[in-house]
C-alpha cells in the first residue's frame, strides 16, 4: 500500500443544472487504494461545478437546492461582462466550491446516513474531471 494515491474520474453530466451522485465512484477509489485509514481530498478543477456533500435518499434535495440556487443567481444580470453568459454558473460554483475533504477509517469513506458526494453541474452538459487524492495516516 503507498502512503499517497492520486487518481481523476471523469463524470458525464447530461443537462444544465444537475447533481450527479459520485459516492460509489470515490470509494472504489478509496478501495483501490488500500488506504484503511486517512484523508480522501476531492478537487473539481472547473468554474461551473462544484462539489458538495449532500442527502442521497430523496432527489427532490437536490432539484431544490438548484431551484434556490438559481433563484439566488439567475437569471445574467444585464450589467455582468462575462462574454459566455454564463456568469450565473461561475457563481453558483462559487457557492458551491471545488473541494471536499473525506475521512477515511476501516477502509470506508465516513458519510452521514443519508449523505451523498455530488458533483454540481451549472452549465452542462459537459465532460467533467474530479481529482481523487488519498493519504495514509
Amino acid at each position: 500500500m503507498n502512503s499517497s494515491f492520486l487518481r481523476t474520474i471523469s463524470v458525464k453530466t447530461d443537462s444544465r443544472k444537475q447533481f450527479v451522485d459520485i459516492s460509489d465512484f470515490v470509494q472504489a477509489e478509496v478501495t483501490n487504494s488500500g488506504v484503511r485509514s486517512g484523508i480522501c481530498l476531492l478537487f473539481l478543477p472547473h468554474t461551473t461545478a462544484g462539489l458538495t456533500l449532500n442527502e442521497n435518499w430523496d432527489p427532490c434535495v437536490s432539484s431544490d437546492i438548484l431551484l434556490t440556487l438559481d433563484r439566488q443567481t439567475a437569471p445574467p444580470h444585464p450589467e455582468h461582462r462575462h462574454q459566455e453568459g454564463n456568469s450565473p454558473a461561475h457563481i453558483q460554483s462559487s457557492l458551491v466550491g471545488a473541494t471536499l475533504f473525506l475521512i477515511i477509517e476501516d477502509g470506508q469513506i465516513l458519510l452521514g446516513p443519508w449523505q451523498g458526494i455530488f458533483l454540481t453541474e451549472f452549465d452542462g452538459p459537459r465532460e467533467r474531471h474530479v481529482t481523487i487524492k488519498i493519504m495514509a495516516g
